[in-house]
This record gives C-alpha cells, sequence and structure tokens, in this order.
C-alpha cells in the first residue's frame, strides 16, 4: 500500500474506500459490508463517510463493517455546512459517533462551504479534537481562497486535507488549488476518481488500459495515485469491483504513458472554479 503524509507526520493509506450511495438498500447490505471488509484486509484502511450519505444510512453500514476492528480503520466522516456552527457541529459529530459505532473519528470534514463563518467551524473542529471526539480536522470543495481564509483563522493551520472533485476529466486544480496545498503539506483526497464510472466509457482510456493490460478504472487510479499527496477513495460496492481498484497498486505508469494521458484528458490552461459533483 503507497501511503501519504499528513501534516501531523502521520501517514495513511493513498487508496482508500468510499461510501457514497452504500447502505442505502437492504438487499445489497451483507455484500457491501463485506467489500468494506475484504477492503480493509487488503490495507485499504481509510473510510470515506458523511453524514448526509443516506442521512446516516452509510455511517451506520461502516459502523456495521468495522464492529471489532475499529482500531485497524483510520475513519473519516464529514459534517453538513447548516451544522457547521459551533453547537451544530458538536451535535453532529455525536450523530455521527453513534451511528458508527465508535468514541471518536481520525478525520471530520466540512462537507462544503456554507453561511457559518469558516472560523467558527474551526473552533468547533479543535474544541472536539481536544475533546477526544475527532483526533484530526479537514474541508472538501473548498477552492484556493476559501483555503487561504480557513488558514487565516485561529487554528486553521491545523487543516489535515482537502476533499474535492478531481479525476482525468476534472483536472482544473492543478492550475492552483493543488500546486497550494502541495506547498504547504496539504494532501487533497480526491472525490468520484473516475467520474462516477463514465470514464470507463472513454474511447481512449479504453484502449490505452488495453494497452497495458489494465481496466479503464485501474489506470484513471493509477494516474491519481502517481502523485505524491493525493488519496483516492473509490466506491466500490461489490469485492469483485474492489478488488479491481485495489490492483490499482500495480499499475505502474511510465513517462509516454502519462503525457498519452496529457494528450487525452488536457491539463487545464487557465483557472476555472472549483468543480463539485
Amino acid at each position: 500500500m503507497k501511503h501519504v503524509t499528513l501534516p501531523s507526520g502521520e501517514q495513511i493509506p493513498a487508496l482508500g474506500m468510499g461510501t457514497w450511495m452504500l447502505g442505502e438498500s437492504s438487499s445489497t447490505r451483507a455484500e457491501e459490508i463485506a467489500t468494506l471488509q475484504r477492503g480493509i484486509d487488503l490495507g485499504m484502511t481509510l473510510i470515506d463517510t458523511a453524514e448526509m450519505y443516506g442521512e446516516g444510512a452509510s455511517e451506520r453500514l461502516v459502523g456495521e463493517a468495522i464492529k471489532g476492528g475499529r482500531d485497524s480503520v483510520f475513519l473519516v466522516s464529514k459534517v453538513y455546512p447548516h451544522n457547521a456552527s459551533l453547537k451544530g457541529t458538536a451535535a453532529a459529530c455525536e450523530r455521527s459517533l453513534r451511528r458508527l459505532g465508535v468514541e471518536s473519528l481520525d478525520l471530520y470534514l466540512l462537507h462544503w462551504r456554507g453561511s457559518v463563518p469558516l472560523s467558527e467551524t474551526v473552533d468547533a473542529f479543535e474544541r472536539l479534537r481536544k475533546q477526544g471526539k475527532i483526533r484530526h480536522w479537514g474541508v472538501s470543495n473548498l477552492d484556493p481562497g476559501d483555503m487561504a481564509e480557513l488558514r487565516e483563522s485561529p487554528g486553521g493551520e491545523r487543516v489535515a486535507v482537502n476533499q474535492v472533485l478531481y479525476n482525468l476529466s476534472r483536472r482544473g486544480i492543478e492550475w492552483d488549488l493543488l500546486p497550494w496545498c502541495e506547498e504547504r503539506g496539504i494532501p487533497v483526497m480526491a472525490y468520484s476518481p473516475i467520474e462516477q464510472a463514465r470514464l470507463l466509457r472513454q474511447s481512449g482510456l479504453r484502449a490505452l488500459a488495453a494497452k497495458h493490460g489494465a481496466t479503464p478504472a485501474q489506470l484513471a487510479l493509477a494516474w491519481l495515485l502517481n502523485y505524491e499527496q493525493v488519496i483516492a477513495i473509490p466506491k466500490a460496492s461489490t469485492r469483485a469491483h474492489l478488488e479491481e481498484n485495489f490492483a490499482a497498486l500495480e499499475c505502474p505508469l511510465d513517462d509516454a504513458t502519462l503525457a498519452e494521458l496529457d494528450r487525452l484528458f488536457p491539463p487545464p490552461r487557465r483557472a476555472t472554479p472549483l468543480e463539485m459533483l
């Protein structure tokens, strides 16, 4: 397993598991739990969830999957922007902890920016950290201006991660946000790393992947994992899909392949607004 270093010096897996839309159907629940447990066995021990996902259904699923094995997992959840006030964050965190069946989170993120001042959310996160309810905190979907404002808030220098939409077809952050984070040692966590499966239908990517004896998903993930400080969190609802994702770690990319990917998916030539899903 490749690892990424947080600002604190702690190392976490560069390939984790997303859970958006998991836990919402009783007919697939057993396989989804088995998939998460298989991922943990393989070393994909970073699990990302949120109170928004199924209004807590995803957190309950993750809690069931990690029961009895909490210490082996790096657990990430997120707070809704409208809950991100001083009191609201504390209450939302407690609800997430109950659904997950744990005493603390490894990383707690602001899901996106809302009307609550960033300084107030940072204050709430810092209080939770000092209480031992969370070990690290970070943000999601914040652009460079938001990040600069965040870092100027008291305690803002402790931001550990920015989770954003990033994949071969969504490369806008390479112009400004990714370099900004890299300069400050803040990892980027890439959600929707295969664009909710839409990348799998791209003919050029399919052909290039076949040339390398890989699948399009593996090539797309390997491209993200090629970055030193990027974490990818693909979702998998079946063990077969999870095993395919895991094999991306064994898909090294040479300069010629990277150049071809740049031709198929050109890097940005100007600043663009941060994209979200």
